[in-house]
């Protein structure tokens, strides 16, 4: 293909985005599945845990978990260009392509997700299915509960460090080839996913542990994201260049400037905030002012996740050898 192009700005100089919005939601949507997983089946297996498995973020995030992968699936799907050819990636398995593993790990990870979500559904849930065959699974299916808590937080990882492996693999790409890019998205997978439990939970002991324990994820996610941008800093020129636009904030890269920043307060502020809320003095229930902290907080780790993914996402499609785009 010869492009041809004339003009001075960056606008009439295009870039050629290969990946767009809806790969950037399936990558928020398939880390914060991932997450849901893990920290539902957390919740569930963590030494002290009070109160019946009844509550309602015992069971709903099970069943949330899988209806936002699928809602991302969706998206990638979107984004194919032969929509119909999708069932290609079940004739054949290729171990050394990410995409051949994503597949087939998504084709196990729905069972588990959905059996998980059964078995946690309590009975007033179940008695109001009215599909004979799925009321019996979720019954025989309830006794294997905690095994099947235990797999879910096996995939649920491995299922947030995949989004970061299928970018990290481009090798054309600098900004993505990095081997900490995986673990960047596993974070930010299990901090979002414990955003979640403590926006959905009612229960004051669930929300104050998910709160202290998103403290530190943020905390690492924020040095991984550190490490990330040391490390392509201290490499090649190329990967230097990769994050360039994350540093300048002239017209034609300032949204990555722009995202940067925003994490750079949001997540900061979110911990601030949830330090405030665990070091405070609690009654039975959480007081409004705490419900407040809480929730913005966990707002704040939802938005700087999804600004992650779409940042490295575009700016990763700036990014290439032989050529420098600053």
């Amino acid at each position: 293909m010869e492009l041809s192009i004339t003009g001075t700005n960056a606008i009439t100089y295009p870039v050629m985005h290969v990946w767009d919005w809806r790969v950037a939601i399936y990558l928020f949507l398939g880390g914060l599945s991932g997450g849901l997983m893990t920290m539902s089946a957390i919740n569930y297996l963590r030494p002290g845990r009070k109160g019946p498995m009844q509550s309602v973020c015992c069971w709903q995030i099970p069943v949330m978990a899988p209806i936002l992968l699928s809602i991302g699936l969706f998206f990638l799907w979107l984004d194919l260009e032969r929509k119909l050819h999708g069932y290609l990636f079940y004739m054949t398995f290729k171990p050394l392509s990410p995409m051949s593993w994503g597949a087939w790990i998504v084709l196990v990870i729905y069972p588990l997700m959905i059996l998980y979500a059964l078995a946690a559904l309590p009975d007033e849930v179940k008695a109001r299915i009215k599909n004979g065959f799925v009321k019996n699974v979720a019954d025989a299916v309830a006794p294997h509960l905690s095994k099947l808590a235990k797999l879910n937080v096996v995939f649920g990882v491995l299922l947030s460090i995949y989004t970061g492996i299928l970018l990290s693999t481009f090798v054309a790409r600098p900004l993505w080839n990095s081997a900490i890019l995986p673990l960047l998205f596993l974070a930010s997978g299990m901090s979002t996913g414990a955003a979640v439990m403590i926006i959905i939970a009612k229960n004051k002991e669930v929300k104050l542990f998910f709160t202290k324990l998103d403290i530190w994820l943020i905390f690492f996610e924020l040095l991984v994201l550190a490490l990330m941008f040391y490390g392509h800093y201290t490499a090649d020129a190329a990967h230097r260049a990769a994050i360039m636009p994350f540093f300048n904030s002239s017209h034609d890269t300032f949204p990555y400037f722009l995202s940067i920043i925003t994490i750079g307060i949001l997540l900061p502020l979110a911990i601030v905030l949830k330090f405030l809320e665990v070091t405070g003095k609690h009654t039975e229930e959480v007081s409004g002012f705490g419900l407040f902290l809480m929730n913005t907080s966990a707002i704040f780790v939802l938005i700087g996740g999804a600004i992650i993914r779409f940042a490295l996402v575009y700016a990763g499609q700036l990014s290439g050898y032989g050529y420098n785009m600053m």
